[in-house]
């Protein structure tokens, strides 16, 4: 977290289907990455360890660019409703910033 208090902004607007389809990339990703640790215990060819790796950045790519669609989606869009539009577009900013420097 990056220190603000963003459980009082929490809003439960994902729908079940969506929150599992999220749960479900994210336990894949995890089942790659144990996978990654094994190939890696096992000594496997370098350039099939990084095709791996890239294969799950895509994924985690994947998985935030729908948390960030969700967020416009929803928290910016009511916030800029309600009038608090501009210190949630800063801080989607910052996080699309940050989110970029992989």
């Amino acid at each position: 977290m990056s220190g603000n208090n963003n459980e009082e902004r929490y809003t439960n607007h994902r729908s079940d289907k969506d929150k599992q389809l999220l749960l479900n990339r994210l336990k894949k990703i995890e089942g790659q990455v144990r996978g990654i640790h094994k190939m890696v215990e096992n000594d496997r060819y370098c350039v099939d360890v990084m095709v791996q790796i890239s294969a799950i950045n895509a994924a985690l790519k994947k998985v935030g660019f729908a948390m960030m669609e969700d967020h416009v989606n929803h928290c910016v869009a009511d916030a800029i409703k309600t009038g608090t539009g501009e210190e949630t577009i800063t801080e989607l900013m910052q996080v699309i910033k940050q989110f970029n420097k992989s």
